[in-house]
């Protein structure tokens, strides 16, 4: 019998959660590389450096995010402890621990759901947006998703007859990632948010994908346990460090 293939680092599926949910402009300064977020959050705001940096090379990452009106962020990755402690040093404060899960999608995709509970849809529709934007995805985060490559697209989910959730999924090389997973606040705990994770496995595997992953905070208490639940597996973490803010220089 012949092994499955092992599942994608966690260093190569921070690249498909940018190829996924791309930032608006990427330069490179330096040793850093440095994002234009638009507004789109931080996954698409964040510098990182593209070797070991030093104290020497802080400032050019922190005047390039403050040309592009953003406050210094920067991600920090599993091994760049080093960086961890400059930014510690210099007063940057820790910002949401990351889990990296992942599992083949052909795991995910056998289970069972509705099909109704998870419908591809692109361009999303009106009730979509109006659901996001209650979860506060609002217009910045969905041009995200418009200048994502195909494929790609945003599921609606329904629950009893009704708009329950929404979640939109992107492939890059074979890696199915989703973003922005959200139920409406009165439909949770209905198994929506199991039955779009399921559905869009489903999409991503008739699309040809054999890894399905996505990335959440550790500390949101619902949505770790229903991937662990379902079989997807933690592979690695990044969380932020971001400048102190100072009213005169960076706004909230």
């Amino acid at each position: 019998m012949t092994a499955p293939a092992p599942l994608p680092d966690a260093r190569r599926l921070i690249e498909v959660c940018e190829a996924t949910w791309p930032p608006a402009a990427r330069s490179q300064v330096g040793a850093w590389t440095i994002r234009k977020g638009a507004g789109g959050g931080q996954r698409v705001s964040a510098a990182t450096e593209n070797w070991p940096t030093t104290e020497a090379d802080l400032p050019a990452a922190e005047a390039a995010m403050r040309a592009l009106g953003q406050t210094p962020l920067f991600m920090v990755r599993e091994g760049e402890e080093h960086l961890d402690r400059m930014l510690a040093a210099h007063g940057y404060e820790l910002r949401d621990p990351v889990n990296i899960y992942a599992m083949p999608v052909g795991e995910l995709a056998a289970h069972d759901a509705p099909l109704t509970s998870g419908i591809p849809v692109w361009p999303p529709l009106a009730i979509m947006r109006e659901i996001w934007a209650e979860a506060g995805v609002g217009a910045e985060r969905l041009a995200v998703m418009a200048r994502a490559p195909f494929p790609k697209t945003a599921l609606i989910g329904r629950t009893e007859d009704k708009p329950a959730g929404v979640a939109f999924v992107a492939i890059h090389q074979g890696i199915a990632m989703l973003h922005a997973l959200e139920v409406a606040p009165h439909m949770r705990r209905k198994g929506t948010g199991r039955n779009l994770l399921i559905r869009a496995a489903q999409w991503a595997a008739g699309e040809g994908a054999e890894t399905f992953s996505l990335v959440v905070t550790r500390g949101n208490h619902a949505a770790n346990p229903l991937y662990t639940a379902l079989g997807m597996r933690l592979v690695g973490h990044y969380h932020y460090r971001r400048a102190p803010l100072t009213p005169e220089r960076d706004m909230p």
